[in-house]
């Protein structure tokens, strides 16, 4: 996918999760943060970003960040991105099926999963969780703990045992990984419920992605490794 009206900046601080206080050709702007998470080791003062500059006057702000560069590695930080880039990838190399219908937001159980899939007698859920995170060449998830994450996992393991099929998928936003993690250091739980889910039949994967600065795109399976 492709962003338009693309600025180049510098980021100074984030007073809260929505906000961030960047430098824009030599003027300060308040931008909007499209990522929750702590992102701690991404967005450092002085670090060089990329923004989108929207023009809608009902804006509070009028610039999104959308991704920054940790050293010599450009990461996309926008949360909303993960579920596109993987229906795009899923429908190009009709990995469900040819003739597959993709549904978003699907409902089930006490959660809202991200995607519900037919695809002849199949029946298919999928939650996808994109990654930020990276140490060592290794990406790991969450960056904090996610009880929310924990019971999307919960749901899964649930309708694998009411017949259907079931996907976790980790959009990698970035390049260069070797492999992904549970970050055990930071939320057990839910790697734990991960394993359990995985020996009850989820299906786990994760794809790395290709980016620049206007652009996006899922590519190439990267290995899971839960332990």
């Amino acid at each position: 996918m492709n962003y338009k009206n693309i600025r180049k900046a510098i980021f100074l601080t984030r007073p809260n999760r929505f906000i961030a206080h960047i430098l824009l050709e030599g003027k300060e702007e308040i931008c909007h943060v499209k990522n929750t998470g702590r992102c701690q080791e991404l967005l450092t003062p002085g670090a060089e970003i990329y923004v989108q500059e929207i023009d809608n006057i009902k804006r509070k702000t009028r610039y999104d960040l959308i991704s920054v560069y940790k050293g010599q590695r450009l990461v996309n930080i926008d949360s909303q991105v993960p579920n596109k880039l993987f229906r795009e990838w899923a429908e190009g190399r009709q990995f469900f099926g040819e003739n597959a219908i993709i549904r978003p937001e699907y409902t089930y159980g006490q959660s809202r999963l991200d995607f519900y899939v037919e695809s002849g007698t199949r029946k298919i859920l999928v939650e996808i969780k994109g990654v930020t995170l990276e140490e060592h060449m290794v990406a790991l998830f969450p960056d904090a703990p996610t009880q929310r994450g924990v019971k999307h996992i919960q749901e899964l393991h649930q309708a694998l045992g009411n017949g259907m099929e079931a996907y976790l998928v980790f959009i990698i936003q970035m390049q260069g990984i070797h492999y992904v993690s549970p970050n055990w250091r930071t939320h057990p739980a839910f790697g734990q419920a991960l394993v359990q889910a995985e020996k009850a039949g989820l299906k786990i994967m994760a794809l790395d992605c290709q980016l620049g600065q206007d652009w996006i795109e899922a590519r190439e399976f990267v290995e899971v490794r839960l332990k």
